[in-house]
């Protein structure tokens, strides 16, 4: 066997969605900010992401993160993180599994009963507090970059379902928010077929005629993420609510999603139905939950934007390496319409369409 690559990885999951985190094998890459990288990546080096995640070596439900050294001289990390049909500026679930490996692998000193690990990422600078003891980090809650609604009840006519409203917002990553009792489906396993087939339909219809522009970083644009909501409840000390979100080429999140819940808080405080400091659970597909808060409020570019704090949990799943033998077939991995349900796919680029406002 003669290797053409090797890559030391600690499997890790952040109630219940994968997030592994590439340790060793991996050179850092010419950028004066993380998002610089993340570009470098995806335009000139996109073959790790399809080595990790296409088969053989990956599958549609794993994420993988990348440890490198921060351009922000207040981080402590910095990482990029890379999912099946794109690299995500910011995602919950990965910070919290990043973090957690960061603590329990000793390559960050854990200091109980609170480390604080500051972490550059593509969307910004993120403050990570984690809750450690005997050795185990507990509890990761992150304060994540603001979150903001593009749009509300942006009306999009769906082929095959009709006209459809939604709530445009970024979280960290660019969403479009549809609250299921729109397409007569239930936020349960037994309609997950149908909970992606809808909302990629839904989603395409978005892309089809709007492109939101993040107004502080014109390189970040675009719907490419879709989550169904369910109303928000009072639970006796706050509100509550289940979510599912839609991760392209066509599966379903198993954490209540980071991102996707500020992007979410950020809605619901737009409407005036979650308040600055108010109490927020989020709860997944799987049953999992983030534990959230408004912590302040902001303004980016001309957009009011609220402050999310999310709390979870990761757990490490064990070490691996991955190794590509030179005479291998499939040295970028593959896809089978069975599992992967291909479309094109989304790339970094300088067009578009009109910018959304409130």
């Amino acid at each position: 066997m003669h290797l053409a690559r090797t890559i030391n990885i600690v499997g890790a999951h952040a109630e219940g969605e994968i997030g592994d985190v590439v340790v060793g094998g991996v050179l850092d890459v010419p950028g004066k900010t993380m998002f610089d990288k993340m570009t470098h990546f995806w335009t000139r080096g996109d073959h790790l992401r399809k080595l990790l995640l296409n088969e053989p070596h990956g599958k549609p439900s794993r994420n993988v993160n990348v440890i490198l050294p921060p351009c922000d001289p207040r981080a402590d990390a910095g990482f990029l993180i890379m999912e099946s049909e794109e690299y995500a500026p910011m995602s919950g679930s990965n910070t919290t599994c990043t973090t957690t490996v960061l603590l329990e692998t000793g390559m960050i000193k854990m200091q109980e009963p609170i480390t604080t690990v500051t972490l550059d990422t593509a969307a910004g600078l993120v403050v990570a507090n984690a809750e450690c003891e005997g050795g185990k980090c507990k509890t990761v809650a992150f304060d994540n970059v603001p979150a903001f609604a593009f749009a509300l009840d942006f009306e999009v006519d769906v082929p095959g379902i009709g006209k459809i409203l939604c709530d445009i917002a970024w979280g960290g990553m660019m969403y479009a928010i549809v609250d299921i009792r729109q397409v007569g489906l239930k936020l349960d396993s037994e309609d997950g077929k149908r909970l992606v087939e809808y909302g990629e339909k839904i989603k395409r219809a978005v892309q089809a005629v709007t492109d939101p522009v993040h107004p502080e970083n014109p390189g970040i644009h675009g719907v490419t993420n879709f989550i169904f909501i369910e109303p928000l409840e009072d639970d006796g000390s706050g509100k509550k609510a289940r979510n599912t979100v839609v991760v392209s080429p066509g599966r379903l999140d198993r954490s209540p999603c980071g991102t996707g819940t500020c992007a979410r808080m950020a809605v619901e405080h737009a409407r005036g139905l979650l308040a600055e400091g108010q109490s927020f659970r989020h709860i997944s597909i799987t049953e999992t939950e983030f534990h959230c808060r408004i912590r302040g409020t902001t303004k980016v570019g001309d957009y009011p934007a609220v402050l999310p704090t999310v709390k979870g949990r990761a757990w490490i799943t064990g070490v691996s390496q991955v190794m590509l033998d030179s005479s291998d077939p499939f040295p970028e991995g593959f896809r089978i319409g069975d599992l992967w349900h291909a479309q094109d796919k989304v790339r970094p680029d300088t067009h578009h369409k009109d910018v959304l406002e409130i």
